[in-house]
């Protein structure tokens, strides 16, 4: 039996919704949930599960008419749907009256529920949120007849908030695959049969990394997973990347380090900058001109300026530099936690700026 396995699509979600590239985001998820079904064509599978949180929200009648004509262009493919928190199902929700077509399942009850495949010899499991939190593991009661059949679980949530759920909990429950949903990253919590699918398309900036779905084939004798496999698909990735400075950095040999490593990465991809080092204190870094001409998310500047503090405690032993630094220099700097740092930093900038007339 040949699956697909999917999660927290978020159909719907415009990521980086204040950035001038949000709206092409919100396409990315919706291009690359069309290429798994094209991979549900391609692999002839069997079952595609989606577990979880398909929409970003309550989905609309032109939402759900959009994806059951995906879902009707891979008829032969069993599709098993569960709700997540984001597309729970509500008393007024669409879900409860829409007609999908005849390959479509979606396992709408609160509590667990099964669908059985005759033609694949499987049985699915699964249950439905109702509500945005979900403070009971649930999973645990559901015991499979020993009936012969292929048992799948589907399943959203791991956090307190959200179905708790331990691994030792997980190994115990007797299904031949338990597809998860609820994190956004991959995770194969027991090799082969417990997993995370994590999200087809990366959703904010902390969720760097490879992102796509579970590929498997189970033995339709022994029921064991015989193969999984990962398979990115996400269009844009979101890269963190580090840049050490030094005394010799000049902010346009940092911009140009920057320019290069970012069109050596892929200019589509949106990347987090963090700037290390210890740079000269007349040196001021200004990125301006990347973040507009670029996908950048974020910008720390974690580099600290090059003083001398002992030469310059020997020219101002007795006014309020050196007053300064011996109220806030401690003995080992490496001691000193970053807001200390900061506060040394920008009083010393400060002082002496003022004695230069400002400049």
């Amino acid at each position: 039996m040949r699956f697909i396995h999917t999660s927290d699509i978020n159909w719907g979600m415009t990521p980086d919704s204040d950035r001038s590239w949000g709206k092409d985001r919100a396409n990315d998820i919706k291009s690359t949930f069309r290429g798994i079904i094209e991979k549900c064509r391609d692999f002839s599978v069997d079952c595609l599960f989606i577990s979880g949180n398909l929409f970003h929200r309550q989905p609309m009648n032109k939402d759900l008419q959009e994806l059951n004509y995906l879902f009707g262009s891979i008829p032969s493919t069993h599709v098993v749907i569960i709700s997540g928190e984001n597309d729970r199902i509500s008393p007024n929700s669409a879900l409860l009256s829409f007609n999908w077509s005849a390959n479509v399942h979606w396992i709408l009850s609160d509590k667990p529920d099964s669908v059985y495949f005759d033609d694949i010899n499987t049985r699915v499991y699964g249950f439905s949120y109702h509500s945005r939190e979900l403070k009971e593991t649930v999973i645990d009661t559901i015991e499979p007849e020993n009936d012969g059949h292929i048992h799948i679980l589907l399943a959203h949530g791991g956090d307190p908030d959200h179905m708790p759920v331990d691994v030792e909990t997980l190994d115990k429950l007797p299904f031949d695959y338990i597809a998860l949903g609820f994190l956004h990253k991959p995770v194969e919590v027991i090799e082969r049969r417990v997993v995370y699918s994590g999200s087809p398309e990366p959703l904010d900036m902390t969720e760097s990394g490879p992102h796509g779905f579970y590929f498997g084939d189970i033995n339709p004798i022994t029921h064991k997973v015989q193969k999984l496999e990962f398979i990115e698909t996400a269009q844009v990735s979101y890269i963190p990347i580090d840049f050490t400075v030094n005394d010799k950095t000049t902010n346009d040999a940092l911009v140009r380090s920057i320019t290069n490593t970012i069109k050596a990465s892929g200019e589509h991809n949106i990347y987090m900058l963090r700037i290390t080092g210890k740079h000269d204190p007349e040196v001021r870094f200004d990125l301006s001109s990347l973040t507009h001409d670029h996908r950048i998310v974020s910008v720390q500047d974690d580099s600290e300026p090059q003083y001398d503090f002992a030469a310059l405690y020997k020219e101002h032993p007795s006014d309020l530099i050196g007053f300064y630094i011996r109220k806030l220099l401690r003995e080992d700097p490496d001691d000193m936690s970053y807001v200390e740092k900061k506060a040394l930093y920008y009083g010393i900038d400060a002082l002496l700026k003022s004695q230069k007339g400002g400049k």
